[in-house]
């Protein structure tokens, strides 16, 4: 048989006996003397191998190894490997589609966050702080902001951030004081530094956020002299998202900067003074 008629018969193109030829997963017959080269059954069993395992979903080098063993044990434990990764798919499959429905379900009912999708905890927080206050945004963004950590962080990152959330949740009269500091907040954006509204945001904000979430270490002069700041949960986030960035490979203590550089750039120069001296009422709390 030549290449075409070998290929036509197993099944595959021209290209994937060439490909298989060059990685050595089937031997390559001589030419002819009419310059052709002359496949045989053999060449056409091997092909058909190469194929089945290759739809299995073995990757090419994991056929090379078990063409390579004639025992077949070789077969067997990647075989085994195989099966145990599709089982895993299939769990995580079943999980997603778990997910899907509830999201369905709450998209239904007009509870799916403006967010989403975000996990089921965050939406139940999202829930408990109520609605966006029209006109916020402040409150806008800070949920964006959470669900940003959320994403990005860490396993008992996240763990603290929603503990914290639930924190927060649990003192009495929390969410209308959040609302309250949106409102402060977004009246800033275009104050002073000297505000007095400033600092009633700042003590505002302190009563509200538990001080064992600001890292010790956090460096409060990140942001000054450019528009920086957050919001109220935004003392939480930028909390979380401290602990998160130094959780990461440049962590050097008090934050990744270039990441809350960013973070407090996204804001007014009054609202990141407000946010700063949050931070300094909190991490005195804590001495």
């Amino acid at each position: 048989m030549r290449i075409g008629e070998l290929a036509a018969t197993v099944g595959v193109t021209t290209r994937a006996v060439r490909h298989y030829h060059h990685l050595g997963l089937l031997p390559e017959p001589e030419r002819r003397a009419n310059g052709y080269r002359d496949y045989t059954l053999r060449h056409a069993v091997v092909l058909a191998r190469i194929r089945r395992l290759t739809e299995l979903g073995l990757g090419l080098a994991e056929v090379r190894d078990v063409l390579a063993d004639d025992a077949g044990r070789e077969l067997v434990e990647v075989l085994g490997e195989l099966d145990e990764d599709l089982a895993r798919q299939e769990s995580a499959i079943r999980e997603r589609r778990a997910r899907l429905r509830v999201l369905r379900e709450d998209a239904r009912r007009g509870l799916l966050p403006a967010e989403g999708p975000v996990s089921p905890e965050l939406t139940a927080l999202f829930g408990k702080f109520g609605p966006v206050p029209p006109g916020s945004p402040m409150a806008a963004k800070d949920r964006e902001v959470f669900a940003l950590l959320e994403t990005t962080a860490p396993p008992e990152v996240r763990a603290e951030l929603l503990a914290g959330l639930e924190a927060m949740m649990a003192s009495p009269g929390a969410v209308e004081r959040a609302h309250e500091a949106y409102a402060l907040l977004d009246d800033l954006v275009d104050a002073d530094l000297d505000d007095p509204r400033v600092d009633e945001a700042a003590r505002l904000l302190a009563d509200l956020i538990p001080a064992e979430l600001i890292p010790a270490d956090l460096d409060l002069g990140l942001g000054t002299g450019t528009s920086t700041s957050t919001s109220t949960s935004t003392s939480t986030s930028t909390s979380t998202s401290t602990s998160t960035s130094t959780s990461g490979p440049d962590a050097r203590g008090g934050g990744n900067s270039a990441f809350l550089r960013a973070f407090f750039a996204d804001f007014a120069p009054a609202q990141a003074e407000a946010i700063r001296r949050t931070f300094r009422i909190l991490t005195e709390d804590r001495r």
